[in-house]
């Protein structure tokens, strides 16, 4: 099939990837402006999808204006079977109705579970043992459209929100394959989505992420796994923000302040819960590089 491809980021491209090696035909790629960005702010970033696309020669298109008459009229042109997205903005119908088999959106869970921004994020904060994938054709509203397939998997104890993101791009290209071969044939029959099973995954802002010692042990590190590595939970500690990337969970009963820090500025550092403490393994402060909590304390003493 002739197939439009538009997507952002990194996790977008091992799809674009899988298409381009498949025996469909990736005819062009849509994707965001480039920007200026950088220390300096001078520097011009493309993104991610955009970098492969060139690297493969892949026709790009990358409108300010998802309406204009001019981007319209050359999608249109292209006469392509379907569209594919993966973690691209929220298209207007003037775009998604234009392919004759539908535009086909990638969504990181198991829909309708975890419609929104940060599924990933919001599926390990929420202690979550299994996510996955869904492939569905885009509609009027946002992550609600009809089911195609789906791909579940297992959320691990100690996994991270990175861990799941990557463990998610490693499945994703085939996922699209399958859902593509079974529009071509005829053998997915697009389901509705369950309404009653709706949950929400608005975005995540790091100024939110602070860790609240009014929830328990279980609860601060699912948050500080699903926060890492981006967009990170933190505590202030001497007047800086901490950031923290990994922690170990012990329950045991106490009466210390929840928040309190013990540390021996050599190998442990303890923030105390209402209901144990999280042992920090790695962090960041404000103007240095992430380390291990060892060399983070030795730092501290010098």
């Amino acid at each position: 099939m002739k197939v439009v491809f538009m997507g952002t980021p990194e996790f977008a491209v091992p799809v674009l990837s899988s298409l381009q090696k498949s025996e469909h035909s990736v005819e062009a790629v849509v994707t965001v402006p480039d920007k200026l960005g950088g220390r300096s702010q001078n520097q011009l970033l493309e993104s991610a999808v955009k970098k492969y696309a060139v690297k493969q020669g892949i026709r790009i298109l990358q409108p300010r204006n998802l309406k204009s008459s001019k981007f319209l009229q050359k999608l249109r042109e292209i006469e392509a079977d379907v569209f594919v997205v993966v973690a691209f903005k929220k298209l207007p119908k003037l775009v998604w109705s234009i392919p004759t088999k539908g535009t086909i959106n990638l969504h990181a869970s198991l829909l309708p579970a975890y419609r929104g921004a940060a599924p990933i994020n919001w599926a390990v904060i929420n202690g979550e043992t299994k996510s996955g994938m869904t492939t569905f054709f885009i509609d009027q509203k946002i992550d609600t459209g009809n089911i195609l397939l789906q791909k579940e998997l297992e959320i691990a104890p100690d996994e991270t929100a990175g861990n799941l993101h990557d463990k998610m791009m490693i499945h994703s290209g085939k996922l699209m394959l399958d859902t593509l071969k079974g529009i071509e044939n005829n053998s997915i029959q697009a389901t509705a989505q369950d309404e009653s099973g709706v949950t929400k995954a608005p975005k995540i802002f790091f100024d939110q992420n602070k860790l609240d010692f009014k929830k328990s042990t279980k609860q601060l590190n699912n948050f500080i796994r699903g926060m890492s590595p981006y967009p990170t939970a933190w505590i202030k500690f001497n007047g800086k923000i901490l950031k923290i990337y990994k922690a170990d969970p012990v329950i045991l009963s106490h009466s210390i302040e929840p928040g309190t820090i013990d540390t021996d500025y050599k190998t442990h550092f303890k923030v105390y819960t209402r209901d144990g403490y999280l042992k920090l393994r790695e962090v960041q402060i404000s103007g240095k590089r992430k380390m291990i909590i060892k060399d983070f304390l030795n730092g501290l003493r010098k």
